[in-house]
C-alpha cells in the first residue's frame, strides 16, 4: 500500500491563524481542505510536505453570493454547493454543467473550489470554467489581500501565483447582461478526468457577441485559454460557422500530449469538437436569458 511520507499536522481555527502557520513553517507547509487532490499526490510521494495546515473549521470561506455586479464564492466551498446552487445555476450554468462531471458524490461533498484551483492540474475542469467566466481571485497574506486575474493565475503545471504565506480565499465572478455558457467534457468513465473538456461563455450585446471566454482542460501543461478564438467570435453574430472556426482554432491552440487517455492527435479533435458544443449551448442560454 501506498502511503505519504511523515508530516505533521495542525488545524487552523481562522484564516489569520492560517496564514500565521504559513509563515511560521515556510515553503514544507501545504493547506488542506478536502485533500482529494493532494493526499493522492502525497501516497505517490510526488508531494511531500513536512506540515499540514487543515483549514476545514474556516466555515467563513463557505459561501456563495451575490454582491453588486459580482458572484463571490468562498474557497471552502464545496463542490456540492456549487453543483446545487440556485444563483450559480441563473448566471453561470457552466458550474452545474461541470459540477455534473466531475468525480463522485464522496469527493464533491468534501472538495472545494480552493482546493481544485490551487492543485492546478490541466485536467482539472473548475479552472477551465472559471478562466472562461473571466473570474477573478482573492489571494490572502499577512499584510493584506490582492486580486488576481484568473488568466495570471496558474503560473506553470501545479504551480499558482499563490506564494509562501499566502492563501486562496475568494473566487469573484463578474456579472454581465447577456450571459450564457456551458462545459463539454469526454471522459474514459463517469467522474473521470477529462480526456478533454471545453468551457465557453459568451455575452450578447443584442444580436452579436460583445465578449466570449474560451478554455480547455486536459490538453496542454496547464488550462489553455484560447484568447485567439475569443477574439475572433467579439462583435459577430452567433451561428455554427463561427463555432466551427473557432473549434478550429482551439484544436490548432491547444498542446495535448499521447498518454493512457488517448493519442494527441484524438485530444487535439476533440478539443476543437467540445469548443464548438460548448460555444453553441452557451449562446443559447445567453438568447434564453436575453429573451
Amino acid at each position: 500500500m501506498q502511503t505519504p511520507g511523515p508530516f505533521e499536522y495542525e488545524r487552523a481555527t481562522s484564516v489569520e491563524g492560517a496564514i500565521a502557520s504559513l509563515q511560521r513553517l515556510g515553503p514544507d507547509a501545504r493547506i488542506i481542505a478536502g485533500g482529494h487532490s493532494l493526499l493522492p499526490m502525497m501516497k505517490l510521494r510526488l508531494a511531500n510536505p513536512e506540515h499540514l495546515i487543515d483549514i476545514n473549521d474556516l466555515t467563513e470561506l463557505a459561501y456563495i453570493r451575490e454582491e453588486g455586479p459580482e458572484i463571490l464564492i468562498g474557497a471552502m466551498t464545496r463542490h456540492v454547493d456549487l453543483l446545487e446552487s440556485e444563483l450559480l445555476a441563473r448566471h453561470f450554468p457552466v458550474f452545474r454543467d461541470a459540477e455534473q462531471v466531475i468525480a463522485d458524490p464522496v469527493v464533491r461533498n468534501r472538495g472545494t473550489i480552493g482546493g481544485s484551483l490551487c492543485q492546478a492540474d490541466a485536467a482539472e475542469d473548475l479552472s477551465a470554467v472559471c478562466s472562461a467566466a473571466k473570474a477573478n481571485v482573492v489571494i490572502r497574506n499577512a499584510e493584506g489581500e490582492r486580486v488576481v486575474a484568473m488568466g495570471d493565475f496558474h503560473v506553470g503545471p501545479f504551480m499558482t501565483a499563490v506564494s509562501d504565506g499566502e492563501i486562496l480565499t475568494e473566487v469573484r465572478l463578474p456579472v454581465r447582461p447577456g450571459g450564457g455558457s456551458a462545459h463539454e467534457k469526454v471522459e474514459r468513465r463517469a467522474g473521470d478526468f477529462a480526456i478533454a473538456a471545453a468551457s465557453a461563455c459568451v455575452w450578447l450585446d443584442g444580436d452579436t457577441i460583445a465578449d466570449a471566454g474560451i478554455a480547455l482542460s486536459a490538453v496542454g501543461p496547464t488550462t489553455i485559454d484560447v484568447t485567439r478564438a475569443e477574439e475572433v467570435l467579439r462583435g459577430k453574430v452567433p451561428s455554427e460557422e463561427l463555432f466551427v472556426q473557432a473549434g478550429e482554432i482551439a484544436a490548432e491552440d491547444c498542446m495535448p500530449m499521447s498518454d493512457g487517455r488517448g493519442p494527441a492527435d484524438y485530444k487535439r479533435h476533440l478539443a476543437g469538437v467540445l469548443t464548438k458544443r460548448a460555444l453553441r449551448r452557451a449562446a443559447a442560454r445567453a438568447l434564453h436569458q436575453e429573451a
